[in-house]
């Protein structure tokens, strides 16, 4: 609780702190700094504050004795604390209070070569001790990251980390150390070592999904090789991060396929199509490129809803076998691939002919015959080989000598009712030729009537 009111309140000028937590504040930060970190006896193994990243009074004074028995070591420890560069001096008081850390290389690097010599260990450790040797290698990773943040030993102790939890079995975090180095340290040496662990973890915990065994409300407390839950979904978030993080590294596309086959394995064909898209539009020469054609037509086939919903999906199907056909003239070559893009191409012939269908009848059901007329023979002029197309002629010659626009029951009332506002008369050439030729009569008349 005092951690939370140092950072929620730590500047105590704030005008909008309230004053008693600004004093509760300043209190806590007194008793940081010199170090009362327990209360009751001394003995009380009772800790009123966590451990604090510099050492207590008592630890310090017990220093200052040692340093004072030597003089050397007096004269560089007092030199450190004047510079400010002492591990344990003000600068990590500072560093607390401000959630800035220093930096301490020496130490990492020491943290670092005890976690990657425990690393090399533990490879070619027992079956039975492996996993708790990754684990313990990983946690010396991780403080090693602590020690020099920002620097490369961040990097490679974060990736480290990552490998420590993957080969011990721990994907959660291994997935979260790499996700961290790829957020922290942006295009690091280290991108697509990761990026492809990652794209194991996400491929793994789909397997998990499609063999059955996880069902979407068990939840999962103790196998630290899958998620809590819906292990899928965090698989497709997982592979959508890998195309945040680097759009054009070397799995990206790979991931944007992946990602749209597993929304094409949960029939979620709009997702799909998202990424099919996508990887079109960005990844243009990548070798998933014909397949995202392929699957695109099925998709939006697919999101399409019928006649009476907007026929978008169909044109924009219907412009992808066009352009599958130009783009691929040598993979439509093998048979199967041009009866999939003739039976797509069948199909979306087949539901625009349906859609003219099911407005021309409702036309029709409304005595709109004109209208209807023009819808049929739409239908027979660019879809003449559709099964709608003979009950259309049929239908055609049926209403073709009926009126073009219905009865209207109540017409008369325009003219029992007129409406106030005169309408303007309608502008022909033979209307403006017949008044230019009137307006010179005028001038003619009235200019002779002058003269005279």
């Amino acid at each position: 609780m005092n951690r939370i009111v140092i950072e929620k309140y730590r500047n105590p000028i704030d005008r909008h702190a309230p004053a008693d937590l600004v004093l509760m504040a300043c209190a806590t930060l007194l008793a940081c700094a010199t170090g009362c970190q327990t209360f009751g006896s001394s003995d009380s193994k009772q800790r009123f504050f966590p451990p604090l990243p510099f050492t207590a009074a008592a630890a310090a004074e017990k220093a200052a004795a040692e340093e004072a028995e030597q003089p050397v070591r007096e004269t560089e420890g007092r030199s450190k604390r004047s510079t400010g560069t002492n591990r344990f001096g003000s600068n990590h008081l500072v560093g607390f209070v401000t959630g800035k850390t220093t930096e301490d290389l020496s130490k990492a690097k020491e943290l670092y070569r005890e976690a990657d010599g425990i690393f090399r260990e533990a490879m070619n450790a027992p079956e039975e001790e492996r996993a708790d040797e990754f684990v313990r290698a990983a946690k010396l990773f991780k403080k090693a990251t602590k020690e020099a943040p920002g620097s490369a030993i961040h990097q490679d102790a974060l990736f480290m980390q990552g490998e420590s939890y993957f080969f011990a079995d721990d994907l959660n975090n291994a997935r979260d150390a790499f996700e961290n180095l790829q957020k922290e340290f942006p295009r690091n040496r280290h991108t697509d070592r990761a990026a492809s662990r990652l794209f194991s973890i996400s491929k793994y915990w789909i397997d998990i999904d499609k063999s059955g065994n996880e069902s979407w409300y068990t939840l999962n407390f103790f196998d630290d090789k899958r998620p809590m839950r819906d292990a899928a979904s965090h698989a497709v978030r997982v592979l959508d991060q890998i195309r945040y993080d680097d759009p054009t590294g070397k799995l990206a596309d790979d991931a944007t396929m992946a990602a749209a086959a597993e929304y094409i394995r949960r029939k979620d064909y709009e997702r799909a199509d998202e990424f099919l898209t996508d990887l079109r539009e960005t990844f243009s020469d990548s070798d998933h490129l014909f397949l995202a054609h392929l699957l695109g037509i099925r998709c939006k086939l697919e999101v399409y809803a019928g006649p009476l919903y907007s026929e978008r999906m169909l044109e924009e199907a219907d412009s992808l076998v066009k352009q599958t056909r130009r783009r691929f003239p040598d993979k439509l070559k093998e048979q199967k691939y041009a009866d999939m893009v003739a039976r797509a191409a069948a199909e979306i012939d087949y539901h625009k002919a349906e859609k003219l269908a099911f407005r021309a009848g409702i036309r029709e059901k409304q005595h709109e015959y004109g209208a209807a007329s023009e819808l049929y023979r739409k239908l027979l002029r660019d879809h003449p080989s559709a099964p709608q197309a003979e009950q259309a002629r049929t239908t055609l010659a049926q209403i073709e000598d009926l009126p073009t626009s219905p009865d209207r029951p109540l017409a008369f009332m325009t003219k029992v009712f007129p409406s106030a506002k005169q309408s303007a008369p309608l502008v022909t050439v033979e209307n403006q030729q017949s008044s230019e030729g009137t307006s010179e009569e005028n001038e003619t008349t009235s200019s002779g009537s002058i003269f005279r």
